[in-house]
Formats: structure tokens, C-alpha cells, sequence
């Protein structure tokens, strides 16, 4: 431990305000991306989710690289993993900002697919992964206490619903129209508000640097010499903990954002009222709040991986439910989805804690601490699943008929209704069969892990 100031509420806003600004960016292309390029610049819904997944799949380089750099990196005055955030901040806002140029809407097509591969690209597998990589390594070396881990895991997540509430909210109020009595995205709109958006993720991100203090320089941080990606890859197709969390990120980011993406369809398409999207926000806020309030006794009681496998159950039951009533009261839609990010709300508070319990297991079992590796592996699995959730949305929207003119065909409206609930509720299942049967950390193999390692490195 560098001796400096103790851990304590300014590490944790300080940590809310870095996912803060990544989520400036990242919930507007995960939840905004897609409707954008179908509705404004008219490209059909598959050829923008196979662009999206194959950008994520450049990621398989890119993040891995970046967490090799991180571990690399000497650490400076203020620390391994923070210098990143203040040098890339500015990078990934602008790349960002550069994606939804609705000026080019009347170009051809083959200009505006191009577009969107390279500012994507650039936006998402090399700015945004250079800033990401660190940040979320940097949770490790603000404290070694399970108990301050989960703490910022809380405060990290409340970020991102600090930033999911004025992005969810704020657009669906802005960025639409009313044409002919239907609520259509309005294109100039949308791109005002991602430069916007963009100069709040500057703002952010320099808040997290300034706040937060790197505490923790483990021994054997450094890689070892002549150690390839290659061999790390090896490495994490034997670690169980680290292979399991990766599964189940890529099946919660399925179901999240396929959930976040269809409410672009449900509310102004279905049940013909786009601001409804807002209400459906404050919602989100309001289960995650009340997440945020349970999910730290809960976790401690019964621990994280225990406590996540029932929230998601939870979950899944809802979206079941909402499948076979079909209610046409947007209201009871709703109040519904509101039990459901409850569910997925308790999880979400956890899942940053539970990677930082896959690095110390990865210490145990490798006899070097690589966070910046293990966690380069991790956010891949997230793009994984942001792509697939993208691919998939794209996919099935293609599939029902999705189009500008099919845009409120009722058969259409139908399947929405149904890529609405069924998918989200498949991927809630599936994650808690990864996490109860497959992931090995659970309580009493995390605390057990917690001894060993502060005997290892002589703290009390």
C-alpha cells in the first residue's frame, strides 16, 4: 500500500464521474445507435448490426492490447492506470460526436456504411477501449478491501444511471418529432445533442482523475518478460473464474441492451408515444436506486454471485410475464419493466466487484497480478455482448420486416413486442445457469481468497 490519504467519499464520486463519462458515450451508441442509422440515414437494421459486431470484434486486439500497455506502463506520481483517462478523454468524445453526422443522410450508401465502420471503429475499439481498459483496472489499485471494492463497484454503476437517466431521458424528449401524428427522430436534433453529450464526457472524466487516489502497487504487478498475448489467452482458457464471468457479460449485455435498444421501437412504434421512453427511464433510475440500497447487505449476507443468480431469475420471470399479458396500457408496460431493472439492477451493483474477485483468484492461482490484462479479457467479453446484442436487434428487426415504410405495421409492431421480452428474459436464464453452475467464486471461496492474499502481501 503507497501510504496517502485513507479511501473514502471522494474516491467514490470520483469513480461515479469516470463511468459517468463513459456512459455519455456508450448508452448513446448501445441504446441510440441503431434507431439513428435506420431511421435517419435509412440503412437497413442487419447491415448496421454486422457493422457494429465486426468493429467489436476488432476489439479482440485492441482491448487485450491495451490491458498488455496498462501492466506494462510505469507507474507515475499519481499512479499505473489514471494518466490514461486524463490523455484519451477528449479522443473518445470527439470520435464519438463524429458518428451521428446526419448531414450526410442524403449521401449514398456506400459512404454512410463506411462512415459509420470507420468512426466506430475509431470511436469504440481504439479511444474508447484506451480509456476504458484503465478505468476499470484502476478499481484494484484505489483500495485492496473487498468491502471499498464493492463500494465502487455501487458508486460506478450509479454513474452509469446518472448518465443512463439524462441519455435515456433527455433524447426521446429532443431528438423526436411529431409527423402525421407518429413520433419520428429528428437527425439535426440527435447530432446537437451527441456534441453535447461529448463535451459532458470531457467534463466527467477530468472530475475522476482529479478525485481519485491509485493506493495499491502490488509485488509481481510487472509482466513477465517475453510473456505474449498469445500465452495470457492460454492462461484465461484455463482460468474457470475468469472464462465464467466472461460468459455471463456477454449473455447480460445481450439481454440489458436488447431491452435498452427495443424501447427505441416499443414506445415510439408500438405504443405510439416516444416521450413514454422517458417516464420508462426514470423508471430504470428508480429500480436502480433501490438496487443500489439492497445489493451491498445483500451481497455481504449471501455474497455477490448468490445474490446476482436470484435477482436475474427475478428478472426473467417479469419479462415472461409481460410476454403472455401483452398489455396495451403503456402504463402497466412500465410499471413492469420498473420490477425488472430491480432484478437486473442487484446484479449490476455487483458486477464490478466481481471482476476484481476473478483478478485476486487469478493472483492465487498464476502468482502475478495482471488487472490490466484480466480486465482488458473482461471488457472484451462487454463489447462481445454489445455487439451480439446490436447484431442480434439488427437481425431481428430484419427479420419481422422492420423498415422506414414497415415502421407501424401491425405484424411488425407484434414482433417487436416479442424481440422486446423473449430475448431479455432468455438472457437473464442463461446468466444465472453461468453464475450458479459454472462460476466458481462464490462466498466462501472469495473470503478465503481474501485471507490468503493479505497474508501474502502483509496487510493487516
Amino acid at each position: 500500500m503507497n501510504k496517502s490519504r485513507p479511501f473514502g467519499i471522494r474516491d467514490k464520486i470520483g469513480y461515479l464521474f469516470g463511468d459517468f463519462g463513459n456512459d455519455f458515450t456508450f448508452l448513446i451508441s448501445s441504446s441510440f445507435l441503431l434507431k439513428f442509422y435506420t431511421d435517419v440515414m435509412g440503412i437497413d437494421a442487419y447491415i448496421v448490426g454486422v457493422v457494429m459486431m465486426i468493429a467489436r470484434f476488432v476489439d479482440a486486439f485492441t482491448d487485450v492490447f491495451m490491458g498488455r500497455i496498462c501492466d506494462r506502463s510505469r507507474t507515475t506520481p499519481v499512479g499505473k492506470f489514471k494518466p490514461w483517462i486524463r490523455r484519451m478523454c477528449a479522443p473518445v468524445a470527439i470520435a464519438s460526436f463524429l458518428i451521428y453526422q446526419s448531414a450526410f443522410a442524403s449521401y449514398s450508401t456506400t459512404f454512410k456504411v463506411a462512415w459509420l465502420f470507420v468512426t466506430y471503429i475509431l470511436w469504440g475499439s481504439i479511444f474508447y477501449t484506451s480509456i476504458n481498459i484503465p478505468y476499470g483496472s484502476m478499481a484494484s489499485a484505489i483500495s485492496p478491501e473487498p468491502s471499498d471494492r464493492q463500494s465502487l463497484s455501487t458508486f460506478r454503476t450509479m454513474g452509469g444511471t446518472l448518465a443512463g437517466l439524462i441519455v435515456g431521458a433527455g433524447i426521446p424528449l429532443f431528438a423526436y418529432r411529431d409527423v402525421d401524428g407518429r413520433s419520428v427522430m429528428d437527425g439535426s436534433r440527435f447530432t446537437l445533442i451527441a456534441g453535447i453529450f461529448s463535451i459532458l464526457a470531457v467534463v466527467c472524466y477530468l472530475i475522476c482523475y482529479s478525485l481519485t487516489t491509485e493506493r495499491v502497487k502490488s509485488e509481481g504487478t510487472e509482466v513477465r518478460k517475453g510473456e505474449s498475448v498469445l500465452t495470457l489467452l492460454k492462461k484465461a482458457v484455463s482460468n474457470k473464474a475468469l472464462i465464467s464471468i466472461i460468459a455471463a457479460s456477454v449473455v447480460m449485455l445481450m439481454a440489458q441492451l436488447t431491452m435498452q435498444s427495443m424501447a427505441n421501437y416499443i414506445y415510439p412504434n408500438y405504443y405510439g408515444n416516444a416521450r413514454m421512453q422517458t417516464v420508462s427511464t426514470f423508471m430504470m433510475v428508480i429500480g436502480m436506486i433501490i438496487a443500489a440500497i439492497a445489493s451491498k447487505p445483500l451481497a455481504k449476507r449471501f455474497g455477490k454471485a448468490e445474490v446476482s443468480v436470484g435477482a436475474n431469475l427475478f428478472a426473467a420471470a417479469v419479462c415472461i410475464l409481460l410476454f403472455f399479458i401483452r398489455p396495451q396500457d403503456v402504463w402497466v408496460y412500465v410499471s413492469l419493466g420498473l420490477i425488472v431493472w430491480i432484478g437486473l439492477g442487484v446484479f449490476a451493483m455487483v458486477t464490478w466487484a466481481l471482476i476484481t474477485d476473478v483478478i485476486d483468484y487469478s493472483e492465487i492461482k498464476n502468482g502475478i497480478r495482471e488487472d490490466g490484462s484480466i480486465y482488458a479479457l473482461y471488457s472484451f467479453a462487454r463489447k462481445l455482448g454489445q455487439a451480439a446484442a446490436a447484431g442480434l436487434s439488427g437481425f431481428l428487426l430484419t427479420a419481422i420486416g422492420y423498415s422506414e415504410a414497415t415502421a407501424f405495421d401491425p405484424d411488425v409492431l407484434d414482433g417487436i413486442f416479442n424481440i422486446a421480452t423473449l430475448v431479455p428474459a432468455l438472457g437473464f436464464i442463461l446468466l444465472a445457469i453461468i453464475l450458479w453452475f459454472w462460476y466458481p467464486l462464490h462466498k466462501k471461496v472469495v473470503d478465503e481468497n481474501v485471507k490468503i492474499l493479505k497474508a501474502k502481501h502483509g496487510d493487516d
